[in-house]
């Protein structure tokens, strides 16, 4: 017979490895509301994870999706003040087999406008003739052929008008002004109303030298074979033309819908007899 004492608790001794084990009655138990919290904040945050992916792919979606034609059309009607200058007036502009018997051309912009209202961008006539479509702003730069002969002045007018609006335009404008140079210097000049955005872009050119003209003619009566006179000759018609034509197609591929290609067509405006002169808007300093 053997007798067991039982074991005496050393001071500084180690516990016991592993632990005894508690009874289950000693677990703490987790109350249902607890639980019910728990459950309800990992599924309103999943629903915040979720809900927040699918707004950026949604959004992703929208930049992606090209703008119906006539909200992008609307929309190319505030190009004046979204766009970068350069891109609507660029510093260079390159003509390749643009002037008299296909000869290439180029022009460099010398004088920028600040963006103006339009009565004082604008003559009486064309006033009038857009009245109907109403007038946001114009953009106005002048041009340089590459031997510093002739001047070409620009401008984009702007407007708010629907497409049909703008249509009627055609047949109605007359000789459009000369940013940084007299009405009676002007010698020739072109208009078109655009497809692809509210706007109306032309171009008149003129001698750098300054010498008077008897009136500004069409540029698609000046670039005819038969065309007389020193204006046609020196190549004054293909200046304006050629320069509303690639400022007009320029337009028109910042006015298209990303992935859209643009149209590069315009409706030129027919010839019309020109109007007397009115007094031209003083150039910006």
């Amino acid at each position: 017979m053997t007798t067991t004492t039982p074991r005496t608790t050393i001071p500084g001794e180690p516990d016991p490895w592993p632990p005894p084990a508690h009874p289950a009655h000693a677990l703490p138990r987790r109350s249902p509301a607890r639980v019910a919290a728990a459950t309800v904040c990992l599924v309103l945050g999943g629903g915040l994870v979720g809900g927040a992916a699918i707004t950026t792919w949604a959004e992703h979606r929208a930049a992606d999706r090209p703008l119906p034609a006539d909200a992008a059309y609307r929309k190319a009607g505030s190009l004046w003040r979204s766009a970068p200058v350069d891109s609507l007036l660029p510093p260079v502009l390159a003509g390749p087999s643009a002037g008299p018997g296909g000869a290439d051309r180029t022009w460099t912009r010398i004088a920028l406008a600040p963006d103006a209202e339009c009565p004082a961008a604008l003559p009486a006539d064309w006033q009038a003739a857009m009245a109907a479509t109403g007038c946001t702003r114009v953009l106005r730069a002048t041009y340089t052929d590459a031997t510093r002969s002739s001047l070409i002045a620009v401008g984009m007018v702007f407007t708010p008008a629907d497409g049909p609006a703008m249509a009627a335009l055609d047949g109605r404008l007359t000789a459009p002004p000369a940013y940084g140079f007299a009405d009676h210097q002007r010698a020739a000049w072109a208009a078109s109303v655009r497809t692809e955005a509210p706007v109306v872009v032309y171009a008149v050119s003129a001698f750098a030298d300054g010498r008077p003209q008897d009136a500004p003619r069409p540029a698609a009566e000046l670039v005819q074979k038969d065309a007389t006179g020193a204006a046609a000759r020196a190549g004054l018609g293909h200046e304006a033309k050629a320069l509303a034509d690639r400022l007009g197609a320029g337009l028109a591929t910042l006015a298209a819908p990303p992935g859209t290609p643009a149209t590069p067509a315009a409706r030129a405006t027919p010839a019309t007899p020109a109007a007397p002169a009115t007094p031209a808007p003083k150039a910006a300093r």
